[in-house]
């Protein structure tokens, strides 16, 4: 493990970012199993975990999806800064909102890795976890990211994933790699 210089170990904030369905949790997993069994402290924030419990209440507007992504980057922070790899895979559409946590981690001098998992609208149509794209299609769900709601990726991530030509597990491996090479590990 990494020591960081107050004799902690090492933590970062890994933010995954993408459409519905795109493969975020499915990476965000396959990494952190991958971190445990190096011996690191990992913590998986699930976006659909966090709705239900931290950002009860919120709506889908522009307003409460960057408080959404606002808390969700706060105990990120807090955990990164503490010696926790804290795996993040949430949608976060809008690029103020994620400019907003980078700052904070900066401010903090926490690690902090963006991954657009840049998977095609078509392809997370297809794949369609959540039958969010079926019920959109049907006219019963509207401002679903990517299709009636904007996305806007981010301009210069850390790591640019195509999961539609990778295993979840050579994906999760590319972002190793990465926190590899920033001496993260």
């Amino acid at each position: 493990m990494t020591t960081a210089t107050k004799g902690r170990p090492q933590g970062a904030t890994i933010w995954l970012t993408g459409l519905p369905s795109s493969g975020k949790t499915t990476v965000a997993r396959a990494l952190a199993g991958r971190l445990r069994t190096e011996g690191h402290r990992v913590e998986v924030l699930d976006g659909d975990e966090i709705r239900r419990f931290l950002s009860a209440g919120l709506g889908f507007s522009r307003e409460d999806r960057h408080t959404n992504v606002q808390r969700i980057g706060l105990v990120a922070e807090i955990l990164a800064r503490n010696g926790i790899f804290a795996v993040v895979p949430v949608i976060a559409p809008y690029a103020d909102s994620r400019e907003a946590v980078r700052k904070r981690h900066a401010t903090s001098d926490t690690p902090y890795l963006e991954v657009h998992v840049a998977t095609p609208v078509e392809v997370c149509s297809e794949r369609d976890v959540k039958g969010l794209y079926a019920r959109q299609a049907a006219g019963q769900l509207k401002g679903l990211t990517g299709v009636d709601d904007p996305y806007e990726p981010p301009v210069d991530p850390d790591l640019f994933l195509e999961t539609q030509h990778q295993t979840p597990q050579e994906s999760a491996g590319s972002v190793h790699a990465v926190l590899a090479g920033k001496g993260l590990l």
